[in-house]
């Protein structure tokens, strides 16, 4: 039991590691279109990536701090939000990730087959 418990948490951080990596290009492929925090946070939920708040707010002022992201705080409502948007550079970025992912995806493809198929 104790090994399964090794190998659940050696799992757990392998799978941290993986989400983490794609995090930024997740939230920038949902930024096209202004959108705050907890919508943003919904939207990714929405498409199966649950992502939290102790983690997303600091990615956004991060990419902000980069020049990916330009924010604005909208007082009109029940309550002050902030929303975040692509900037033109966000724009070019996310393009040219969309671009790795799908090459990098296609190579983990062809890795991942031929494993399975036990083959090189």
């Amino acid at each position: 039991m104790m090994m399964a418990n090794v190998q659940s948490e050696q799992y757990q951080k392998l799978t941290q590691e993986l989400r983490r990596g794609i995090l930024v290009l997740a939230a920038l492929s949902q930024l096209k279109e202004e959108k705050y925090g907890y919508a943003l946070i919904s939207s990714l939920a929405e498409k199966g990536l649950d992502i939290e708040q102790g983690t997303l707010y600091p990615l956004l002022r991060r990419l902000e701090d980069q020049g990916l992201l330009v924010s604005e705080w909208n007082v009109e409502g029940s309550r002050p939000r902030r929303y975040y948007v692509l900037s033109e550079s966000g724009r070019n970025t996310l393009q040219d990730l969309a671009g790795d992912w799908r090459q990098l995806t296609g190579v983990m493809e062809l890795l991942l087959a031929a494993n399975a198929n036990g083959g090189e």
